[in-house]
């Protein structure tokens, strides 16, 4: 007998097959068996490895699933929170008050119009009922079937007709009877104000009847959006645009691309879609193709904003669409802008998310850096956290605006403790002074901390009880500077106040000091690693790539899909923020004018002055800069050695000069010394243009004679002087 070999191949025709055998080669391996041994391992002789195992499942139990289940929320959002909540109500009601007020105003021109209408809709409805009662209705069919000379078809239409009309005829014959009646009776019996409103609701009703179809008595007084609502075939359509090779691939085949894992449903003032991008597809290569996005969603770029959501895997996107472009939307009312104070250790509401809900900071136990390129409302944040410092009376303010455009004025004038705008030499060595100042604070105040019982201070970090307790002095502190990389890049000073930058962005949270810190140039030279690596809070506007954003976002920033390079020229104000113990969100920050900047630091300058804190520069005791000694005239002082062909002069060029005339009383001053002391006449310097001893033209701080000769006239009340 033959038979097939132990080998794969087939057996050829007419061979006899060994079926025992044969069956013996289909036999599963022993697991247990040696891998050595024919049938138990990978080799010669071995059976088929088994990789999923049926019995396996999917390795966890029914309650161990429910258990790891993700539970949806049973109230949505704009319920669970009272702001929404009232924020929603307040609407409403608006929308309530608005519509009624907008057809109250127009109910004498409705009357007007339907009264003129009624004579045409009486003659409508009368016209409408003899038809009705003849059977005008089905002339047609009777008029086709003659036509077709279909006589059985004819007959029967015409015996229905005289059928309706008889039975039409009583029902009219009847209704006019008892309407008579009615109206006789009513003549008769009613009282004059029930007439009254039967004739008018009559004469409306046929005023109404008779209105043409293209020309309605009332009109909308809501226009509804036009914003379409977003259903699952835009946004696979939107997918599908994108092409990413996955997505494209699958929806070719007749499949989706992209898996709901939850209804779309409204979310604030837009829409939310969520699930799952194919194998391999990442949220980041959807942020990476937005401005496509939001072409195949046919929505403006600024209200389509794809998000990762950051406790689950890379491919699970969050698509929000909002009704109206993120920054042209209207943003609810700052409460702090009127009215309102602030405790620096509780979280302050900043700016909106992309959904209209407030998004809230604490700039206590922060060190912050804020990123952008030119004009997109970097230096207009920094001041809006400044105002919100100003608003603790606590706060001690050091404010340098190193652009020299005077945007940081409006808080360092009214609240400031050390104050300069401006990047000359004086300016910097008035701010390094200031910063070896805060270092020295900054190591008092970890021995104060230190000091103190346990049960006081617990956790070893200054709290809002213990910056009440003014012997402590252990108040917050907050250091705002804007255009940072001045200071970092100066040739000559760079490195200290990198090295004391660094300190109190290390150890200053803690002992009550913040330093905020906004740059144009977000690189490694303008924004050293050792601060920028430490920083708790950041704010990255738009940026043009991606070294820039990982500077300010953090490293990797950008391959998570947190980039700020896809916001555009339009969003002005929007940035991502990473703080609060949360991933990185979107933010529009509230937008403060000068004029409104004013009034804010105004409001802070007036606490301060009822708590007594209003100290420094905006006291006009800079430095201690009031002169002690024997009683002098500033103003007489300056005009004494500034001669008349003089109209200007550096402030350097009179403070010499000065002392050379009083040595007791002005030997020990500078340039910042003769600013701080103008200040109360009223007296400001600025950039003078002068020459050095060389003969070298410069820009310095100074100040004008005719300055000088204003305020002795208007403190003398009298013009003489001049």
């Amino acid at each position: 007998m033959t038979t097939a070999p132990d080998s794969a191949p087939p057996a050829p025709a007419g061979a006899v097959i060994d079926l025992n055998k044969a069956r013996s080669l289909r036999t599963p391996p022993d697991p247990d068996a040696d891998a050595d041994t024919p049938g138990g391992g990978p080799g010669e002789g071995a059976g088929p490895v088994l990789v999923d195992s049926p019995s396996a499942g999917s390795g966890e139990s029914l309650t161990d699933r429910w258990r790891g289940a993700k539970r949806r929320d049973v109230l949505p959002g704009w319920a669970r929170s009272q702001a929404e909540f009232a924020a929603g109500a307040r609407w409403l009601a608006g929308h309530i008050g608005h519509t009624t007020t907008y057809h109250a105003v127009r109910l004498p021109w409705y009357t007007l119009r339907l009264t003129a209408q009624a004579p045409a809709g009486a003659a409508k409805f009368v016209g409408g009922a003899l038809r009705w009662v003849a059977d005008r209705e089905g002339d047609p069919l009777r008029s086709a079937a003659a036509r077709r000379e279909n006589v059985a078809e004819y007959m029967t239409l015409s015996r229905q007709r005289d059928r309706r009309v008889r039975w039409r005829t009583l029902v009219a014959i009847v209704a006019a009877f008892v309407g008579l009646g009615t109206a006789l009776s009513m003549y008769v019996l009613a009282p004059g104000w029930l007439l009254a409103l039967a004739g008018a609701s009559v004469t409306l009703a046929m005023g109404w009847l008779g209105a043409p179809a293209d020309a309605p008595i009332v009109h909308r007084a809501v226009e509804s959006g036009k914003t379409p609502k977003l259903t699952s075939d835009i946004v696979l359509r939107a997918l599908g645009a994108l092409g990413i090779p996955a997505i494209s691939q699958a929806q070719s085949k007749g499949g989706d691309g992209f898996k709901f894992t939850a209804p779309i449903a409204r979310d604030g003032r837009g829409w939310r879609a969520e699930g799952d991008l194919p194998y391999g597809v990442t949220v980041t290569d959807v942020i990476d193709r937005r401005d496509k996005l939001a072409s195949g969603l046919r929505r403006p770029l600024g209200c389509v904003w794809p998000e990762a959501v950051a406790e689950e895997h890379t491919g699970r996107l969050v698509l929000w669409v909002g009704d109206q472009d993120m920054s042209k939307s209207r943003q609810p009312v700052w409460p702090l802008a009127k009215s309102g104070s602030v405790d620096l250790f509780k979280p302050v509401a900043f700016g909106t998310d992309p959904r209209g809900r407030w998004v809230e900071i604490t700039l206590m136990y922060i060190a912050g850096v804020i990123g952008a390129i030119p004009r997109m409302g970097k230096t207009f944040l920094l001041r809006l956290l400044l105002l919100i410092a100003a608003l603790d009376p606590r706060a001690e303010l050091h404010t340098y605006d190193l652009k020299g455009t005077g945007d940081l004025d409006p808080v360092g004038n009214a609240a400031s403790h050390r104050h300069r705008a401006g990047d000359e030499e004086e300016d910097i060595e008035y701010a390094l002074a200031d910063l070896r100042e805060l270092r020295e604070e900054l190591r008092r105040r970890t021995k104060v901390i230190r000091g103190l019982p346990r049960d006081i201070c617990p956790e070893s970090k200054v709290t809002s009880q213990l910056a009440d307790k003014t012997s402590l002095g252990l108040h917050p502190i907050v250091v705002g500077v804007d255009e940072c990389q001045v200071w970092f890049e100066h040739p000559e000073h760079g490195k200290e106040f990198e090295e004391v930058c660094t300190d109190l962005v290390k150890r200053g949270p803690a002992t009550g000091i913040v330093l905020l810190l906004a740059t144009q140039r977000p690189d490694a030279k303008s924004l050293p690693t050792g601060i920028s690596a430490n920083a708790s809070a950041r704010f990255c506007l738009k940026v043009m790539g991606q070294t820039e954003n990982d500077m300010v976002l953090g490293t990797s920033a950008y391959k998570r899909g947190v980039r700020a390079t896809m916001f555009a020229w339009g969003d002005k104000g929007i940035h991502y923020f990473v703080g609060e113990g949360a991933d990185a969100r979107i933010v529009r920050s509230v937008f403060i004018d000068a004029p409104a900047a004013d009034a804010i630091a105004a409001r802070a300058r007036t606490a301060r002055q009822a708590a007594g804190t209003l100290a420094g520069y905006a006291l006009g005791q800079d430095y201690d800069a009031a002169p002690t000694g024997p009683a002098y005239d500033l103003l007489g002082d300056i005009l004494a050695v500034v001669g008349a062909d003089e109209p200007k002069l550096w402030s350097e060029t009179v403070v010499a000069r000065l002392a050379e005339l009083r040595p007791e009383v002005y030997g020990d001053w500078g340039g910042e010394q003769l600013t701080a002391a103008l200040k109360p006449y009223g007296v400001k310097t600025g950039q003078v243009w002068g020459t050095t001893e060389g003969g070298k033209g410069a820009n310095r701080r100074g100040i004008k004679r005719a300055d000088i000769v204003a305020a002795i006239a208007e403190r003398d009340g009298s013009a003489d002087a001049a």
